[in-house]
């Protein structure tokens, strides 16, 4: 059975973060210290997997939970993962012949309940709701991950949310810089150890985001483009990875940017020049009331309709800097 772990503080013990076990609204603290998501990884999870409901001593709502992720760790992502996505960006999904890679800073991990910060000079602020792979060991050269081997290179799954400032990220053209900014990788609650069988079942995984109460985003992982094994297999051929590492799977349809009609784009690509077409992209998007304003609360899940794996849920709130 998957094990629920989550990361926190406990009241007046901000500096100190532990580990444990969520059982319901109970934690079942770890007596082992891990001080980064790596350390959890490699030397914490028989302990956590032997933790029982008799051992919990710690209400979940008396702590403040953490990002299971900790900032020493990559933060990689993919790009324009789900057929529906590419197609409300304006694009083929028969036209992606590859998987697109890119990264956010670690610094931008955040708690699943902490607000997230809206900068004074970003207007076009989006959501994107996504699947969280945890590397489960260090991959130090290229290996050929098999669908039915995730369990040998994989540790868990977690909740990300790749919050993007669209007046950055696209008119600059710099997914890192637009996608970067402290609090913008809200993750968590759970890091959801899985055991091998239920690596299986990622496609079955739920996913949906609401602002406001309103869902905007709904879609089952098993929609990706690029599965979880290609990406892993494609990762470790280009770089090293790390135990405790974070890879962010792509975000479906229902996020707040919309590419422009047909017309409208070859106009701009044709007729306008570069700095007037994102003018032009920022004023229109000013009108979109999609967009994230303060006070908006995004609500995550992740689970499958069974609930046999159930990812938690991530509540954020934004606010202005």
């Amino acid at each position: 059975m998957a094990t629920s772990v989550v990361r926190f503080t406990l009241p007046g013990q901000t500096e100190q973060a532990h580990w444990g076990v969520l059982f319901a609204r109970r934690i079942a603290p770890l007596a082992g210290t891990y001080a980064t998501t790596a350390d959890l990884v490699r030397h914490g999870q028989a302990e956590a997997r032997a933790m029982t409901a008799a051992q919990t001593t710690v209400g979940f709502d008396e702590v403040k939970v953490l990002s299971p992720i900790t900032t020493n760790q990559q933060f990689l992502c993919q790009g324009a993962n789900y057929g529906s996505h590419v197609r409300e960006s304006g694009k083929d999904p028969s036209d992606m012949p590859f998987n697109t890679f890119f990264t956010k800073a670690s610094s931008s991990l955040t708690g699943p309940y902490d607000d997230v910060v809206r900068p004074a000079h970003v207007k076009l602020l989006d959501y994107e709701i996504e699947l969280g792979l945890v590397l489960g060991r260090d991959l130090t050269s290229g290996v050929q991950v098999k669908p039915d081997r995730l369990h040998e290179v994989l540790a868990g799954i977690t909740i990300v949310n790749d919050v993007s400032a669209r007046d950055v990220q696209l008119p600059q053209g710099q997914f890192y810089k637009g996608k970067s900014y402290r609090t913008f990788g809200p993750a968590g609650p759970v890091l959801l150890l899985l055991e091998p069988a239920e690596w299986q079942r990622w496609p079955d995984l739920h996913m949906q985001l609401s602002i406001n109460g309103q869902v905007r985003q709904e879609d089952y992982c098993g929609d990706m483009l690029y599965k979880p094994h290609q990406t892993v297999s494609e990762f470790s051929a280009l770089q090293n990875l790390q135990a405790g590492d974070l890879i962010a799977t792509g975000t479906p349809a229902g996020c707040a940017a919309k590419a422009p009609g047909k017309l409208s784009m070859f106009v701009g690509n044709r007729i306008l020049s570069e700095q007037t077409k994102w003018k032009m992209f920022i004023k229109g998007g000013l009108r979109n009331p999609l967009y994230l304003q303060p006070n908006d609360v995004m609500t995550l899940n992740i689970r499958t309709d069974d609930g046999a794996l159930d990812l938690g849920q991530q509540r954020n709130v934004v606010v202005s800097a």
